[in-house]
């Protein structure tokens, strides 16, 4: 008999879903992790036979999957949780979230916001998640300190913030971050151009160009409302989408959010350029800012990925909320109860989150070879019972699932509910001395 192979980590679950092979599930299967990679996935008497692991895991109640993509969010904005509800995008931003942010963010906001938001995300299964926001050089610092995969977008406006004066230094801050983690395996740095409207062509261009040369991703929101479409026709005589593809801004590397506005020439340019669709379905509805006709666009062959939006606007950051809204509002939008399936509706939060960050040769599924990026989730609560189809219950019934555990490269960010990197009670004191000092002031 061969001798056994040692491995880093053993995970034995009752189901797995690996997304890829689409709508494919294994039961009673192990996976095997090396080096924070994944090296086999195979039945549980194979995987005792074949290897000897430092650590095992043993998950008999549980499904693994893929950790979940958060495409799109402001991670420090959950500092400003419940802040300002119940308003219109125009109103919420221009008269609460904008004068809030200009009173209170800094680097310690950034700092403890994000450390927030990483737990949350970390406890709702995310284990990759997109940020657009000021003072990303500590959103950096913090996601590598919890070991969290991220892709990071410096934020680019026409006028001064609390991080900088304009455009220019933005951009030399944003360059400047990016080369500091230019051959960092977890976070990459990208350009988020905040939206059409705030963004002047020139700076726009500029842009798309150094996108271009250093392969960088773009993250920009777009045709979020219905106004934004109407004011961009009556100043420029075109639909934003329009004018970020002639200024050279739509193209493969970038991810488009919101999309709440979309009309056949939109869903040709998205076509055309191989631009990506970020659905903010939970904060698009909490706005009324529109519904993103995701059937449309999986027709099209348009990658469609999902994000939470920051907590300021959604409330939370919890994904598997976030896949099971778009999932049933598609449906309705639609008028076609089968599209999405439910296979369908967890790739949106998994692979098709890779490929619009450009990571799926390393994340987004569970195929031997790529990053053991993982998730647990414990069926044995009463509500989810009885499972029929483990995808349908994770796509329609997830509230009663808990996620008991969390890896990214093979590293545990959370083991049997307990984080592993970040501290939880100092996170809440800190978290309590900002919502006391933003409520007197």
């Amino acid at each position: 008999m061969p001798a056994r192979k040692a491995v880093q980590l053993l995970i034995k679950a009752r189901w797995i879903i690996p997304i890829l092979p689409a709508e494919r599930v294994y039961q009673d299967c192990a996976i095997a992790v090396s080096g924070g990679r994944i090296v086999a996935i195979l039945p549980w008497e194979e995987a005792d036979k074949q290897f000897t692991p430092e650590q095992s895991v043993n998950l008999d109640q549980h499904v693994v999957m893929p950790g979940l993509v958060n495409c799109h969010g402001h991670a420090a904005m959950s500092l400003l949780r419940g802040f300002a509800d119940d308003y219109p995008l125009d109103t919420w931003l221009n008269q609460h979230i904008w004068p809030a942010e200009k009173a209170h963010v800094d680097g310690d906001f950034v700092r403890d916001g994000t450390e927030l938001a990483i737990a949350e995300m970390i406890r709702s299964g995310t284990t990759c998640f997109a940020d657009m926001y000021f003072f990303p050089e500590q959103v950096a610092k913090v996601a590598r300190r919890a070991h969290m995969r991220s892709q990071i977008t410096f934020p680019v406006l026409d006028f001064p913030t609390n991080w900088g004066e304009g455009p220019d230094e933005y951009i030399a801050k944003g360059l400047e971050l990016h080369d500091e983690y230019r051959a960092d395996d977890l976070i990459r740095i990208g350009f988020g151009p905040h939206a059409p409207y705030t963004v002047s062509d020139e700076h726009l261009q500029r842009i798309a160009v150094l996108a271009e040369e250093m392969q960088a991703p773009i993250q920009i929101h777009l045709h979020e409302t219905a106004q934004e479409v109407e004011d961009s026709i009556a100043k420029y005589g075109m639909r934003p989408i329009e004018r970020i593809h002639q200024l050279g801004l739509l193209t493969p590397q970038t991810q488009c959010v919101h999309m709440t506005q979309i009309d056949s020439t939109d869903l040709a340019l998205l076509t055309q350029s191989g631009a990506h669709v970020i659905h903010c379905p939970e904060s698009n509805l909490k706005l009324a800012s529109g519904f993103c006709p995701v059937g449309q666009l999986i027709d099209n062959n348009t990658n469609v990925a999902l994000g939470t939006d920051g907590a300021a606007s959604n409330n939370d950051l919890n994904m598997l909320g976030e896949l099971e809204t778009a999932g049933l509002l598609a449906k309705a939008v639609a008028g076609n109860p089968a599209q999405p399936s439910a296979h369908e509706i967890l790739a949106m939060a998994t692979i098709n989150g890779a490929k619009a960050m450009g990571l799926e040769g390393e994340i987004g599924s569970l195929e031997v070879g790529k990053a053991a990026d993982i998730i647990a989730l414990e069926t044995k609560h009463i509500g989810c019972r009885p499972i029929y189809d483990i995808a349908s219950t994770l796509a329609y019934n997830n509230r009663s699932l808990s996620v008991s555990h969390s890896w990214v490269a093979g590293r545990a960010l959370m083991l049997s509910s307990h984080l592993q990197t970040l501290n939880e009670r100092d996170i809440a004191d800190k978290t309590n001395a900002w919502s006391k000092k933003i409520n007197r002031e």
